[in-house]
């Protein structure tokens, strides 16, 4: 009996042996491997590793590049969260009401959906062609009499950082919409007729009940966002000319550390110290939430 029952324990190991071994190789080992590089001066032209200290983070902060991509992305994450978060409570009270009792919700939130469905690579490129000097979009302004003659709008810092937060909530938004309303139906029914017996309006009933059931899956939502919105990428890159043109107003932490990598030495040492700043200030912020929006049922 002994012997069948660590066989059995043997096999659970085995079972989760491909996560493990996985998780190691391509989840620690990464994180640890560009720690280690950014203490170093290692660039694709060298293939030694001498050990530089702090060096390469003294440079990074000392570099306003640097501070300007973080406040960018910062900007970015933010101007296209809020509204998202906003507007995906609000959809999601009215489709799951049970006083309008709205027709077709299914079809709306699988519309929603259906942007995130898209490679983002396929939707800067059709953006890109829509803004283009010689675009849909000048063409029908300046035919319509709008603008007097076709714009640059992808070398405006302004509109260029407003398509990029747009095209992240059109992709983002329907994700969101779909995990705040399984959250609100899963809300028992009595609690709001208890609460509409005890007189309670509308209002009431969302910050008394719904906002705090809720809670654990804002906070999901709120730490995944800024995950992804501290990994920006393809969406700035590909927009414009790759360097966060114009002016570097689209110019993100990941652009930057991409740039220093394909620089004509390539510094990933340099490289490395922006991921890991970035790493320290993802986790950081994302324990914040945890500890303020998270305990404070506990207290």
């Amino acid at each position: 009996m002994a012997n069948l029952k660590w066989k059995k324990d043997y096999y659970g190991y085995l079972f989760i042996a491909p996560f493990v071994i996985g998780f190691l190789l391509f989840g620690l080992y990464p994180v640890y491997n560009t720690l280690y590089l950014s203490f170093t001066d290692t660039t694709l032209m060298s293939s030694e590793a001498n050990f530089v200290g702090l060096k390469n983070f003294e440079r990074l902060f000392a570099d306003d590049v640097f501070t300007d991509a973080v406040k960018n992305t910062w900007k970015i994450w933010l101007f296209n969260f809020i509204p998202q978060i906003g507007i995906a409570m609000l959809v999601s009270v009215w489709f799951t009401s049970t006083r309008l009792r709205l027709r077709a919700v299914g079809a709306f939130r699988a519309v929603y959906f259906l942007p995130n469905l898209l490679m983002p690579a396929a939707v800067a490129a059709l953006f890109f062609s829509l803004f283009s000097f010689y675009g849909p979009v000048n063409q029908f302004m300046v035919r319509n009499g709008i603008l007097p003659e076709a714009m640059e709008f992808l070398q405006n810092p302004t509109i260029a950082r407003g398509l990029v937060v747009f095209i992240q909530w059109l992709m983002w938004f329907g994700q969101t919409l779909i995990i705040v309303m399984a959250g609100m139906t899963s809300i028992s029914l009595s609690l709001y007729e208890s609460a509409m017996v005890d007189g309670a309006n509308s209002w009431q009933m969302f910050w008394r009940i719904t906002a705090p059931l809720l809670k654990p899956i804002l906070i999901f939502i709120f730490v995944t966002s800024l995950v992804g919105g501290m990994q920006m990428f393809d969406i700035p890159f590909l927009l414009t000319d790759g360097n966060g043109s114009p002016s570097g107003s689209i110019r993100t932490n990941n652009i930057l550390m991409y740039m220093k990598f394909s620089s004509s030495k390539g510094h990933i040492g340099a490289a490395s110290a922006v991921g890991v700043v970035v790493f320290l200030m993802t986790t950081v912020v994302a324990l914040g939430i945890f500890y303020f929006l998270g305990n404070r049922d506990k207290e």
